[in-house]
C-alpha cells in the first residue's frame, strides 16, 4: 500500500487517536526569561521545525534548512504585573472558536479564569509557532485542538510549577505545601496568599522544569475544560470592537478598488484613466497589465472611479472555454488507468469470480468559498521594510509572497495578523498580499485594497470539479468484495505544495476514496487533468474527505439498494475494524429513528466519515415537493471527536458545517463560459437563507481520546446524505451536483 503525505493529513489515525505525536513524547523544555517582570514561556516541539515549507509565491514550497528543531518554539504565555496572563496565539481566529479553546486549555493548568486570558496574534514565524501536523505556521486541516490539547496545557502546567515555587521560595516552605488557586499561589496551613502577578518576576528567574516533570491536572479535576463557556472573542464582535483587516485604517493610506482580468490569462485592452480622475476623491488609477486599481480617500471614490474607467479587455487564450470544455476534458482524462495511490489484494482475480458488478459516475462542480468578508490586504512599503495587515491562514506564505513581490528578503516583511470574516480555506492562500503589495509599490502610498463581492467571487481559489469513475463487484451473497475508485481532478497539492505531488498522485485528492470500510481487494486512481491557467483550484472546508465522501457514501447506498439491505446495517458490516464507527451508527440510529418509516414525500438518507480523527456520521431528513424542489427538515449528526473542550463550539461548528455544505449541496456551481467565471453575487451563487435551515440535532460521544479536528465534519458529511435522502424520497439517484429540481419533478 503507498501512502502520500499532504499538508491537509489527518491529525490522527483512529488507532492513535489518543497519543500524542512524537514529538511529545520526548523530553522538551520550557524556556522562561525574566523582562520587565514578566514570566514568559515557550513550549518546544523537536520535530515542528524538521518539517517546516517556507511557501514562495507560485506555490513552490521548500525545506528551510535554518529552522533547527532544538529550537522550534510553539506557542508563548507571558504572566506579568497586574496579574495579567497574556496568550500568543500560534492559530488564528476564523469563528471556528480557536481563542476561546486554547484559553480554556492555558488557564485549566494555570488554575485562572479563563476570561483573565488576554490574546495577541502571533506574529509570522514557522520557528517558534509552526503547526507540527502541516510543518508550517498553518491554521487549516482541522488541526488546531489535535496539536495544541498538550502543548497549550504544558505550558500552563509550567506556569503554575514556577509561581508555586517562587511562592513556596519566599515563604520558606515546601512546594507540595501550596496550591494553585485563581490566580493566586495559596499556603493553607498559615493562610499566606500572593498573586501571580507578584509572583511573576521571580518565578522567571528559576529553572525551568523538563516536560516530564511537570504534573498535568486529571481530566476528572478540569473546571474549565469540558464546559460550554461563551466565546472569549465575542463581546468585541458584538460590539464592533473587534479588528478584522476590512477594519484597518493607518495613517495617509488610500483606498484601492481592483479589476482584475476576469478571463482566464486576459489582459487590460484600454482604461479610460482621465474619466476615473474626474470623480471626486480618485487620486490614483494605476494600470498593471493585467490588473486597474483606483486609489481614492475613501470607498465610495475608489468603486465610482473604478466604474467611469469602463476597462476594456483582452479576452486572453482561454476565451472559448466553457464548463461543458471542462466536463469532456475530465471524462476523457477519466479513461486513462492514471496513477495507482493504494492497492490491497487480487482486484482482477476477485473480480472475475464476483457474482456482477455495478458502476456509477458522480461529480462535484467548481465551488466557491464566499466568505462574508471579501479579500482584502492593507500595505505599508518602504525602501528596505514592507508593513502588511491582513487575516490570513497562512502567516509565513504571506509573508513570503509579500516579500517577493516587493524585492526584499522575508525578515524585512512584518505581518500583522487580524481577525478572519470567514476562511474555509480560502485564506490559505495569499494572493491578494502580492497584489496589495504590487499596488502600493506602484502608488508610493500605503495602500488598503478591498476586493467587491464580484471581484471576490469570480478570482477565487475554487474547489477542484472532481469526475469520480467508481465500480464494486458483489459476491453471490451481495457483499461487496471488490472496491474501485478512479478520481479525476485538478491538482492543488502540486500548486500549493509541489513537494507532496509524488508519482503523479495528488494524497488529498485521493484522501478517503474507500472511506473507513474494509475491502479485501482494492484499487484507488489518480488522474490528474488542469483547468487553462488563470482558473485556479485550492482548499475548500472539508478538503479530500468532503471530495470523496460524496461518490462513496452514495455508490455504497447504491449497492444497499441494489442488494436490498439497510444502508445502515451494510456499512456496519464493512466497519469490522473500527469499533467507534459501528458505536456512532448505532447512537445515530437510535438518536434519528432511523428504522421509523418516514411520510409520503420523505426520505432520510445516511453519511459516515472518519475525517480528521474524528468518527461522525449524520442522517438527513428531506420533503421532495412535485416541482422537484428540496426542502431540508431535520439534520442529526453525532461525532466522536475526543474529549471536548468546548462543548457549544462543537455544537456551533456542526451546525454551520451542515449550512455551508447543504449549500453547497442544493444550489453551489461555479460555471465557466467564454473563458471567465459566470457568477458574481449571491443572486446567482446561492446560500441558505434563514427560513431554509433545518431542525440540527448534534450528539456527542463521550470520550477520554485526545481531541481531534470537528470544524469541517458536518460539511463532508451534507452532501451525501442529502442526497440519500432525496433518493429515499423519489427513488431517483443523483450522480452530479448541485441537486437540479428539474431532473426530481414528480
Amino acid at each position: 500500500m503507498n501512502k502520500h503525505f499532504d499538508l491537509d493529513r489527518d491529525t490522527a489515525s483512529p488507532a492513535s487517536a489518543a497519543t500524542p505525536p512524537a514529538a511529545l513524547t520526548r523530553r522538551t523544555l520550557l524556556k522562561a526569561s525574566a523582562a520587565a517582570g514578566v514570566l514568559m514561556l515557550s513550549v518546544e516541539l523537536p520535530g515542528t521545525a524538521a518539517a517546516a515549507t517556507t511557501a514562495k509565491p507560485g506555490g513552490v514550497a521548500t525545506r528551510d534548512a535554518s529552522h533547527d528543531a532544538a529550537t522550534a518554539l510553539n506557542a508563548m504565555v507571558q504572566v506579568g504585573p497586574g496579574d495579567t496572563v497574556t496568550l500568543v496565539m500560534p492559530r488564528v481566529e476564523m469563528g471556528q472558536g480557536t481563542y476561546t479553546a486554547l484559553s480554556q486549555l492555558i488557564a485549566e493548568e494555570l488554575e485562572v479564569d479563563p476570561t483573565r486570558v488576554t490574546l495577541q496574534h502571533a506574529p509570522a514565524d514557522d520557528k517558534r509557532y509552526g503547526n507540527p501536523a502541516l510543518g508550517a505556521q498553518v491554521t487549516g486541516g482541522s488541526t488546531s485542538m489535535a496539536t495544541a490539547w498538550l502543548p497549550m496545557r504544558q505550558a500552563g502546567a509550567a506556569a503554575r510549577t514556577l509561581l508555586i515555587q517562587a511562592a513556596a521560595t519566599q515563604w520558606g516552605v515546601a512546594p507540595g505545601a501550596c496550591r494553585a488557586e485563581n490566580g493566586r499561589v495559596v499556603h493553607p496551613d498559615t493562610g499566606r496568599v500572593l498573586s501571580y502577578g507578584d509572583l511573576a518576576s521571580a518565578a522567571a528567574r528559576l529553572p525551568v522544569p523538563a516536560l516530564d516533570q511537570l504534573t498535568l491536572k486529571d481530566p476528572r479535576d478540569f473546571r474549565y475544560v469540558g464546559q460550554p463557556l461563551l466565546r472569549l472573542d465575542a463581546p468585541a464582535k458584538v460590539e464592533g470592537r473587534a479588528q478584522f483587516g476590512i477594519d484597518v485604517r493607518i495613517p495617509g493610506m488610500l483606498i484601492a478598488a481592483v479589476a482584475a482580468s476576469p478571463y482566464f490569462g486576459g489582459k487590460v485592452k484600454s482604461v479610460d484613466t482621465a474619466a476615473a480622475r474626474r470623480v471626486r476623491g480618485v487620486r490614483q488609477v494605476l494600470n498593471l497589465g493585467d490588473l486597474v486599481a483606483v486609489l481614492a480617500d475613501h470607498n465610495g471614490a475608489a468603486r465610482k472611479g473604478l466604474a467611469a474607467a469602463k476597462i476594456q479587455w483582452d479576452t486572453g487564450p482561454a476565451a472559448s472555454y466553457s464548463t461543458a470544455t471542462m466536463e469532456a476534458e475530465l471524462e476523457a482524462a477519466s479513461h486513462r488507468e492514471g496513477a495507482t495511490a493504494r492497492t490491497q489484494g487480487d482486484v482482477a482475480a476477485a473480480r472475475s469470480k464476483g457474482a456482477r458488478t455495478l458502476e456509477a459516475i458522480y461529480q462535484q462542480p467548481l465551488m466557491a468559498h464566499a466568505a462574508m468578508e471579501p479579500m482584502n490586504c492593507t500595505v505599508r512599503l518602504s525602501r528596505d521594510r514592507c508593513e502588511v495587515w491582513t487575516g490570513t491562514q497562512v502567516p509565513t506564505r504571506a509573508q513570503a509572497a509579500a516579500a517577493e513581490a516587493a524585492g526584499l528578503k522575508p525578515e524585512q516583511v512584518e505581518i500583522h495578523n487580524q481577525y478572519l470574516g470567514g476562511g474555509f480555506g480560502r485564506r490559505l492562500d495569499a494572493d491578494v498580499v502580492p497584489q496589495a503589495v504590487r499596488i502600493a509599490k506602484a502608488a508610493r502610498v500605503p495602500v488598503k485594497v478591498v476586493w467587491s463581492r464580484e471581484e471576490d467571487l469570480q478570482h477565487d481559489v475554487y474547489r477542484p470539479y472532481h469526475y469520480n469513475r467508481l465500480s464494486a463487484t458483489l459476491d453471490a451473497q451481495g457483499h461487496p468484495v471488490v472496491w474501485q475508485h478512479r478520481v479525476t481532478g485538478s491538482s492543488i497539492m502540486a500548486r500549493f505544495a509541489p513537494a507532496f505531488f509524488k508519482d503523479n498522485i495528488d494524497g488529498d485528492a485521493i484522501r478517503d476514496a474507500a472511506g473507513p470500510y474494509d475491502f479485501a481487494n482494492l484499487q484507488i486512481q489518480y488522474v490528474r487533468q488542469e483547468p487553462p491557467a488563470g482558473l485556479t483550484t485550492g482548499w475548500w472546508r472539508g478538503v479530500g474527505h468532503m471530495q470523496n465522501a460524496f461518490p462513496v457514501e452514495c455508490f455504497l447506498d447504491e449497492l444497499a439498494h441494489e442488494t436490498r439491505q439497510d444502508p445502515l446495517q451494510l456499512r456496519l458490516k464493512l466497519l469490522g475494524k473500527h469499533p467507534r464507527a459501528q458505536h456512532v451508527l448505532k447512537l445515530l440510529a437510535d438518536k434519528a429513528q432511523w428504522g421509523a418509516p418516514a411520510p409520503a414525500g420523505q426520505g432520510r438518507g445516511l453519511a459516515l466519515t472518519q475525517a480528521f480523527g474524528t468518527y461522525a456520521a449524520q442522517v438527513t431528513d428531506v420533503a421532495v415537493a412535485a416541482d422537484g424542489t428540496v426542502r431540508v427538515l431535520r439534520v442529526v449528526t453525532v461525532v466522536d471527536c475526543g474529549m471536548v473542550v468546548t462543548p457549544s463550539t462543537v455544537e456551533a461548528q456542526v451546525q454551520g458545517g451542515n449550512v455551508f455544505g447543504l449549500s453547497a449541496a442544493l444550489f453551489g456551481n461555479i460555471t465557466v463560459k467564454d473563458g471567465r467565471i459566470e457568477q458574481s453575487n449571491f443572486h446567482d451563487f446561492r446560500v441558505m437563507r434563514m427560513n431554509e435551515v433545518p431542525v440540527m440535532e448534534t450528539h456527542i460521544v463521550p470520550s477520554a481520546e485526545a481531541p481531534t479536528g470537528i470544524g469541517e465534519i458536518a460539511t463532508v458529511l451534507s452532501a451525501p446524505s442529502v442526497v440519500n435522502a432525496v433518493f429515499a424520497a423519489t427513488g431517483r439517484r443523483v450522480r452530479k451536483l448541485p441537486l437540479d429540481p428539474e431532473t426530481l419533478r414528480a
